[in-house]
């Protein structure tokens, strides 16, 4: 009788023994949701039929297939490129109004300063496009594609400081952990070419000031979501992807032993503990075996005309620049890659601004307006988003020594301008306005959680129910703060 009361006692399960047994079950339960059962949308529909490539998991008809983002990293002084304040040569040296500051924030490097002297733009504007949209002439070649783009002059954030400022609008929270912007959309929108990454990335070499912020890969990391949704980084020396060759030794074919036996072990260990990064890491060594033969191509320019190569300038087949990282975009754009960033570092010009940000504009200028004739020429632009801009503005008053030749600029979290161009974007438009110091928003604010929300709604993503369970929380790209779609934008 006692041997059975006892047997009874150890088949029944305890509260503890019920979540470590049930462990393996939810893994799989979760896995099978993500892998095997397909993408799910917001409605509960199952849109996916378990291929590795997953079919969109889009709430509307989207206007863009695909994004290309250019982060000018450091943040470019809107003053002197797309926000012009005419009236600022009137306060050159006379301290910037009270009540213009409003008693704001300032950061450490400038909030000791005795004086806050107005700087005011030494470039000149003209009117450029059909609508006279004032560009400024360090930007020659993009001041030809006005026509084609949204100018937003009213975008703004809480962050004062580069690190919270770019992991904020690329992952959607100051503090690192989230999903990025581009793991999102790879997430949601799955890959068209199961050769080549849903999200790709490049650090392109600058020329103006050296001294720059540090980029962290948890900008393009997949945070809470699965890693197969992480950016992969292109090198512009050696393997274009770390790894990506085989050893001295190692030909295709016993790689591919290797990577069958090492799936096997895998699959093993999947059942045993049915961790859902088990299954990524498999599709992870599947697609790196698959990218020794895309990725090799993908950066053979050999097959670029003269013509289309002239359109990026004449650094387009130095690997690491930025008009080799643009055309490097617009083919991966070709080749099915949903998702595509771009940071330019060397912004942050507290000083010595008249000599550093001629070089930067120099960098990007024509890269940027090749990319948007190149995709127009081939078809392409109407169903490619391009978005161009940084993480915060500049400062109207000068950091340091001001003198009528050379100056520098603060960062300034209230107002900053960027552009978007193609994939359903409005032509010809100039969104929001500043007041006379291009201090603060006095029309049309839009956020950086609003301009993300802009982002997901044009490749058909709904912001408010495109989300992910974590820690308790429907994680949102957009947070839990009330962000908008800027309709104006779209038409």
């Amino acid at each position: 009788m006692k041997t059975e009361v006892l047997q009874e006692s150890l088949n029944r399960l305890t509260r503890r023994s019920l979540f470590s047994k049930g462990a393996a079950g939810l893994g799989a339960a979760a896995l099978a949701s993500l892998e095997t059962a397909g993408h799910a949308d917001a409605t509960g529909a199952n849109t996916d039929s378990g291929s590795e490539s997953p079919s969109p998991r889009t709430h509307h008809q989207a206007q863009a297939q695909r994004a290309i983002y250019l982060f000018m990293s450091g943040a470019p002084s809107q003053m002197d490129l797309w926000d012009h304040k005419p009236n600022l040569v009137d306060w050159f040296d006379k301290d910037l109004p009270d009540s213009i500051r409003q008693g704001q924030r300032l950061t450490t490097m400038t909030s000791g300063q005795a004086r806050f002297p107005i700087a005011p733009s030494i470039y000149k504007f003209s009117p450029q496009g059909e609508q006279g949209t004032m560009v400024s002439e360090l930007l020659p070649h993009m001041s030809k594609q006005v026509d084609q783009i949204a100018l937003v002059r009213s975008m703004y954030t809480e962050a004062i400081n580069h690190d919270p400022a770019i992991t904020y609008i690329c992952t959607g929270d100051q503090l690192p952990g989230k999903a990025s912007l581009g793991s999102w959309l790879s997430y949601g929108l799955g890959t068209e070419n199961e050769n080549l990454p849903a999200f790709m990335v490049m650090t392109a070499s600058w020329t103006g000031r050296q001294q720059a912020q540090a980029l962290y890969n948890r900008l393009w990391g997949s945070g809470f979501l699965p890693s197969k949704y992480q950016g992969v980084a292109l090198r512009s020396r050696g393997d274009k992807v770390l790894f990506l060759s085989n050893p001295k030794g190692i030909d295709s074919t016993a790689r591919r032993r290797m990577l069958d036996t090492l799936g096997s072990l895998n699959q093993l260990n999947l059942q045993q503990v049915g961790d859902p990064e088990i299954n990524a890491r498999i599709a992870q060594y599947e697609m790196a075996f698959r990218m020794q033969t895309s990725v090799p191509e993908l950066a053979d320019l050999s097959d670029e005309t003269q013509h289309v190569l002239d359109l990026y300038g004449p650094e387009v087949l130095v690997p690491g620049t930025f008009a080799n990282s643009c055309i490097m975009a617009r083919r991966m754009a070709e080749r099915g890659v949903r998702f595509t960033q771009i940071f330019h570092r060397g912004w942050d010009q507290h000083g010595a601004l008249p000599k550093d940000l001629p070089k930067q504009c120099n960098d990007v200028d024509q890269p940027s307006a090749g990319l948007l004739t190149d995709l127009k020429q081939r078809g392409m632009l109407d169903d490619t988003l391009v978005v161009w801009g940084g993480e915060f503005g500049r400062t109207a008053y000068c950091q340091g020594k001001l003198t009528k030749t050379n100056y520098g600029r603060d960062h300034h979290p209230k107002c900053f301008s960027i552009w978007m161009a193609g994939g359903g974007v409005k032509g010809w438009c100039v969104h929001g306005e500043t007041d006379d110091f291009s201090y603060n928003i006095t029309k049309d604010p839009v956020h950086i959680h609003d301009l993300n929300a802009t982002i997901l709604d044009l490749l058909g993503i709904d912001h408010r129910r495109f989300t992910y369970p974590f820690q308790g929380l429907d994680q949102r790209l957009t947070g839990v703060e009330p962000a908008r779609v800027v309709n104006e934008l779209i038409a």
